[in-house]
């Protein structure tokens, strides 16, 4: 794995109205690695997020992206960079069919800086990664299930060819099956070079995927080191992860 880092957050700090969420947030996410973002409903985790992506009007801290002050972009600005986000309440377009909905993200193919191509997605190749998708390309986004929908959702992030993923809670809400199928998915993608940064409580499954772990309580990064560190620390996972 390069130690290469494509997103750096430095101090972020973010409110709602006058009520402060995030506390001097700092991580980092580095080319070709799965970073899962854990701790508990309301931990902040969706925040950081969104914040990290120019979505909250009220935040301060430096974001930096393929080494450049992404700061004080907006949103639309950072996505064109290459950073992607997949939101967790899904947002698909609900008339059109899912060939539009992927329309709809599509982005030109990118590259490293040293010149190299970086990952490019087309439908056909996504429908290989999401065959369910490829079997239904007319239906309309809102005549799908709701593993059918987050399927499409992250599709549509990647047909903007993105370095890096902010995938909030992929398993939140959907049947057992589809959970496995996203795994799945996240590991193709790492394999194909795309790096993720993954916002989880579902240790199962954070356990599957990812390579290094932050762990949120009350805006605050409590804990952070490899994967397996903390699967293996019950103290941790209980003073942070445990319902």
């Amino acid at each position: 794995m390069s130690a290469e880092t494509l997103l750096e957050v430095r101090k972020l700090a973010a409110w709602y109205g006058a009520a402060q969420i995030l506390f001097d947030v700092d991580l980092d996410v580095r080319r070709g690695e799965v970073v899962a973002l854990m701790g508990r409903n309301g931990a902040g985790k969706s925040t950081t997020l969104k914040a990290a992506m120019g979505l909250l009007a009220k935040r301060a801290g430096q974001v930096r992206f393929m080494g450049r002050d992404v700061s004080r972009l907006e949103p639309h600005a950072i996505a064109r960079l290459g950073l992607g986000w997949v939101p967790e309440d899904r947002r698909v377009f609900s008339d059109l069919s899912v060939m539009d909905n992927l329309a709809v993200g599509r982005q030109p193919p990118r590259h490293w800086p040293d010149g190299s191509a970086a990952p490019a997605w087309t439908p056909e190749a996504l429908f290989k990664l999401f065959p369910n998708l490829g079997e239904m390309p007319d239906r309309p986004g809102g005549r799908m299930s709701g593993g059918e929908q987050q399927m499409l959702t992250v599709a549509r992030t990647l047909m903007g060819n993105p370095f890096v993923v902010l995938l909030d809670e992929p398993s939140e809400g959907v049947a057992p099956v589809i959970v496995e199928q996203m795994a799945q998915m996240i590991l193709a993608l790492k394999r194909q070079g795309v790096s993720i940064l993954l916002s989880e409580q579902n240790m199962h499954f954070a356990e599957l995927v990812s390579d290094r772990a932050y762990v949120l309580e009350k805006g605050q990064i409590r804990w952070q080191g490899t994967m397996a560190e903390l699967a293996a620390d019950e103290a941790v996972r209980r003073a942070y992860l445990s319902m």
